[in-house]
């Protein structure tokens, strides 16, 4: 197998085996339902809208079992609907807070990773 590919208009790039694929590994529809989540959570109880990337900015020392407890709640939400019970807020607010709380655990876990280097 070459490691070049050659295209019908005459242009050529490396194969692309070993690159990763975000386009095919994520829905489009996910994170747009996602982004609407997170803008709906931008706000705070008193009006105020935080900016889009506070989220980043952790928890503290406490940040990753912040996470955990907010990331069981939502799946025990998610669980109950999936069995047909009601949840706090649906659903679609629950996958979202899964999201999020798995999103924002692991961008910790990520910065740490790198600290350590």
């Amino acid at each position: 197998m070459t490691n070049i590919r050659t295209f019908d208009t005459g242009a050529n790039r490396n194969q692309d085996l070993d690159k990763i694929d975000p386009e095919g590994y994520i829905s489009p529809l996910v994170i747009k339902a996602f982004s609407e989540y997170m803008l709906k959570h931008q706000f705070l109880a008193d009006g105020t809208k935080r900016e889009s990337d506070n989220w980043q900015k952790l928890f503290g020392d406490d940040h990753l079992k912040v996470c955990m407890k907010s990331l069981t709640r939502h799946f025990l939400d998610t669980w109950l609907e999936h069995r047909g019970e009601k949840s706090r807020d649906g659903i679609e607010e629950a996958l979202g807070g899964i999201i999020f709380n798995a999103m924002g655990y692991w961008h910790k876990i990520i910065l740490d990773k790198k600290e350590t280097k």
